[in-house]
């Protein structure tokens, strides 16, 4: 495979109650393929977020975006653009950061976390500097991290939840 220059092309999911900020690195070539965040079948995400906030597992893009909003949790990823191969996290080059006073500047934030220690990594180079807000890292819910059992992401994912 080749390197492919990719740019984000969906929206950050906030509102003005959005209380905690989780951050991936980018999205993987499914999620880019279904035009929203978390969308390859196998990535954990929505299932860990709907099992700690109790309700149904979001199937379409309403479904999560409400699902979020309506729990004060806004979503977004640290790159604008970059040289990636694939969906491969270490293949990631010549990166460029989204702006993140787009939700800084309009939500309560009161923390952040990164899905996974590429985002937080990136987070850390390209983001902390402008912000000056620590971001925690979780373990990511990626297909690619299937030594984290669904319950250890559901435990750990926990603290997330405003």
């Amino acid at each position: 495979m080749e390197y492919t220059t990719v740019t984000h092309t969906f929206e950050p999911i906030f509102n003005a109650e959005s209380r905690v900020l989780i951050l991936g690195s980018l999205p993987s070539v499914k999620s880019r393929e279904n035009q929203f965040y978390y969308g390859h079948p196998k990535n954990r995400f929505w299932t860990v977020l709907a099992t700690i906030l109790k309700c149904d597992i979001p199937v379409t893009i309403e479904e999560k975006k409400a699902m979020l909003l309506a729990n004060h949790i806004a979503i977004w990823d640290v790159i604008a653009s970059c040289d990636i191969i694939g969906s491969s996290d270490s293949s990631i080059k010549n990166v460029t950061a989204n702006d993140m006073s787009v939700i800084l500047d309009h939500a309560p934030i009161e923390k952040i976390y990164a899905n996974g220690a590429k985002a937080e990594e990136l987070y850390q180079k390209y983001c902390y500097p402008k912000t000056q807000i620590a971001i925690e890292r979780l373990p990511s819910t990626s297909p690619a991290n299937a030594s984290c059992k669904l319950q250890t992401l559901i435990e750990i994912w926990r603290k997330c939840v405003p």
